[in-house]
């Protein structure tokens, strides 16, 4: 596969600085090691925002499980109640932190002006399925049980996530509609992870995932996650979302994937099933963008991108 010549050329140097990891269990400690210590290097020189107040705090966990650490960020003197999004880190399910994502929620808590709690739910392998989605949503109801105290309208909270994070959310949407105990104004679903089957399909899209996100990296994700092979038929639907028989009574929705990104396609039949099933969804396709392609700010799809996303929120938390 050689894509690089459909790649953006102002996301192209991205590329070069961003790490090609070959995952492993055996590497898995020290991938993790190294992705921590980048974030400490990178977290000195980012930004201060002074007008939102944060803390980190644990939230019960679901029952048999330990308490669920958490970081609110409430945006300081905003009149409220205000609208709230549960933010889901993405690694693969395999890696990353509630702290990776520091400076991109509080960018959008500057930009949208809602309350943001954001999840360091349990990893793979060390965690199977349906683990990590049982601490999301015992965030979600801590939440929702405690919007008052956060200043936080009840009736206005959305859930939301990048890559693995994504198809986390979506998951989470999944199984709070089943449960049917807390409403959920929105979904926002950045280039998710939802289907499994993607390892092993027998045609695989010939222009997508030789960046960042391989289909070798995939393959180990959804191994660990589901204890088991990808593309077997017992695949839960509170793991690979892609793997509900309907999606119907879900929240509305946007979805947000690169044309060079390995979930392409289940992104797009996503989108297409919750618009034959009646949920108001929104897609974009970002052309010459590969996974994580925003992470790069200075190009110009990247901020098409972050436009989109605010106005998105915006619109959905008021």
């Amino acid at each position: 596969m050689d894509t690089m010549r459909l790649v953006d050329p102002e996301l192209a140097p991205m590329l070069e600085m961003f790490p090609k990891l070959q995952f492993t269990r055996e590497e898995l400690p020290a991938i993790r090691a190294g992705m921590a210590e980048m974030f400490a290097q990178t977290s000195a020189a980012l930004p201060e925002f002074p007008n939102i107040t944060v803390s980190k705090r644990t939230v019960p966990g679901p029952d048999g499980a330990p308490d669920v650490p958490v970081i609110v960020y409430v945006p300081k003197g905003a009149p409220g109640p205000l609208g709230a999004l549960l933010w889901i880190h993405g690694g693969g399910y395999v890696i990353g932190s509630a702290e990776q994502d520091d400076a991109q929620v509080k960018g959008m808590v500057t930009q949208v002006g809602c309350v943001m709690v954001s999840v360091d739910y349990r990893l793979a392998p060390e965690t199977a399925a349906p683990g990590s989605v049982e601490d999301c949503y015992a965030a979600l109801s801590w939440l929702h049980a405690n919007a008052a105290e956060l200043g936080v309208d009840p009736g206005r909270i959305a859930i939301g996530g990048a890559s693995a994070g994504g198809g986390m959310a979506a998951a989470l949407g999944l199984l709070t509609r089943d449960r049917g105990a807390i409403p959920l104004a929105f979904q926002l679903l950045i280039y998710p992870m939802l289907d499994d089957r993607t390892c092993t399909a027998s045609a695989p899209h010939p222009h997508v995932g030789e960046f960042i996100w391989t289909p070798e990296s995939n393959h180990f994700g959804w191994a660990a996650l589901l204890g088991h092979e990808p593309g077997r038929d017992d695949a839960s639907p509170y793991a690979a979302p892609a793997r509900a028989e309907s999606l119907a009574g879900l929240p509305p929705t946007l979805i947000s994937v690169g044309a060079l990104d390995l979930f392409l396609e289940e992104d797009l039949e996503y989108a297409r099933r919750l618009m034959r099933e009646g949920v108001p969804t929104e897609l974009h396709v970002y052309p010459g963008a590969f996974h994580g392609f925003n992470l790069m700010p200075t190009a110009r799809v990247a901020q098409d991108f972050d436009r989109d996303l605010v106005a998105a929120l915006r619109r959905a938390l008021g």
